[in-house]
């Protein structure tokens, strides 16, 4: 069963509620920004697990201290849905980086 993606002010309502996320076209992306490249590939784990635990999962890219992560939902034609915005936002809950 395909997804319904979400409408511009909808985006833009879940948007003031994440930390950092900001709309590219039809995706949601967050790049965070690491002490080290081990902070990185240990960010990289704990949001894949909680992906995994969504039946979610984002792209995800590895730098040196840096971790780009994308959300689109491919059954959604690609577009923002609320599964993206959930995700984000468990995400969020990591609380990283701690201030």
């Amino acid at each position: 069963m395909a997804t319904t993606p979400l409408s511009d002010s909808d985006i833009q309502e879940g948007l003031a509620r994440l930390r950092g996320w900001e709309r590219e076209g039809d995706t949601l992306v967050k790049t965070f920004k690491l002490d080290s490249y081990m902070a990185g590939l240990a960010l990289a784990s704990a949001i894949g697990t909680i992906a995994e635990g969504l039946n979610h999962h984002p792209d995800l890219t590895i730098g040196y201290k840096k971790v780009r992560v994308v959300f689109t939902t491919h059954d959604a034609g690609n577009r923002i849905s609320q599964k993206d915005l959930d995700a984000a936002l468990a995400i969020d809950a990591l609380n990283y980086p701690r201030a």
